[in-house]
């Protein structure tokens, strides 16, 4: 008896020491100094409530960019964004079809001038405070930290700038002369197109995707989510919510537990960093066409 006694407590200390180990590795994630790991995060209901194109269309609104009728159009598919929770693509189509009529003769310099403010108007208090964190956990570990998003690199690079992060990939817009022209530079950085130019930023930067992290809320990502070693579902849709637990990706939902007070923000990033993002998804758009 004494010896089962004895064998039984060996087991249970060897179990609990298991445990431990496990509870450790989560507690190191992300890794202190990793140059090789690095994050990457969709926008959208994932760093910030509802659809960033949208907020950028209010803003160009409230300066008289468009009429009421295209702001309606807005208005409609950012509802859709609500109360769906995915990202339609005929909607998402439709949205980045108006804005870049919208801006069709403007100067990039200029958009990017009324990003920041549209930025501090609309979009600093709908960051999700829980993945601004999570951000900030890979900043701090020395990890570089990417936003990867449909929505237009400008807008991308603002808030990528302004959260502090490593720099931004994003649909691109075409401009001649530091002019759009109302015309897209290859697809939208969406769905697949995500994953290609995830996979062309980690060689250009000399990354192990194994050992880098993705975040999410839409099961159009996981092409993206599949590449890294450590997926995560944020806010996800009901798909994304179960292709993680088939999975065993690690899930986190902010939207219940979303607080009024505003988010503070860190000093922003250098613009290199922000345009040396861009730049590789523009090289893999071109290699595309």
């Amino acid at each position: 008896m004494a010896g089962e006694a004895s064998a039984e407590a060996a087991r249970k200390s060897s179990q609990d020491a298991d445990s431990q180990d496990a509870s450790d590795q989560e507690a190191q994630f992300p890794v202190l100094g990793d140059d090789r790991a690095a994050a990457f995060f969709d926008l959208d209901n994932t760093v910030m409530q509802g659809a960033a194109l949208f907020h950028f269309g209010r803003g160009l609104y409230k300066r008289k960019f468009f009429e009421t009728r295209d702001l309606a159009k807005f208005a409609w598919q950012q509802a859709w964004f609500r109360l769906a929770g995915v990202e339609d693509p005929e909607h998402m189509q439709d949205a980045r079809d108006s804005a870049l009529s919208i801006v069709k003769g403007h100067r990039v310099a200029e958009l990017m001038s009324i990003g920041e403010e549209i930025y501090d108007e609309y979009m600093a208090e709908r960051i999700w405070p829980g993945t601004r964190a999570l951000a900030q956990a890979h900043l701090d570990a020395g990890q570089r930290v990417w936003l990867v998003t449909a929505a237009p690199v400008e807008i991308a690079t603002v808030i990528a700038r302004r959260l502090g992060l490593t720099g931004a990939l994003g649909t691109v817009a075409e401009s001649i002369g530091g002019v759009y022209t109302g015309r897209l530079v290859g697809e939208p950085l969406h769905g697949p197109a995500k994953a290609e130019a995830v996979r062309a930023l980690a060689a250009a930067e000399g990354l192990d995707l194994s050992r880098c992290a993705a975040y999410s809320d839409s099961h159009n990502d996981i092409p993206m989510l599949s590449l890294v070693g450590h997926p995560y579902a944020i806010n996800p849709d009901a798909k994304l919510r179960k292709h993680a637990r088939t999975y065993d990706w690690r899930l986190r939902d902010y939207r219940t537990a979303r607080k009024a007070a505003k988010v503070g923000l860190p000093a922003a990033a250098g613009v290199g960093a922000v345009a040396g993002g861009t730049a590789a998804a523009i090289a893999l758009h071109r290699r595309r066409r």
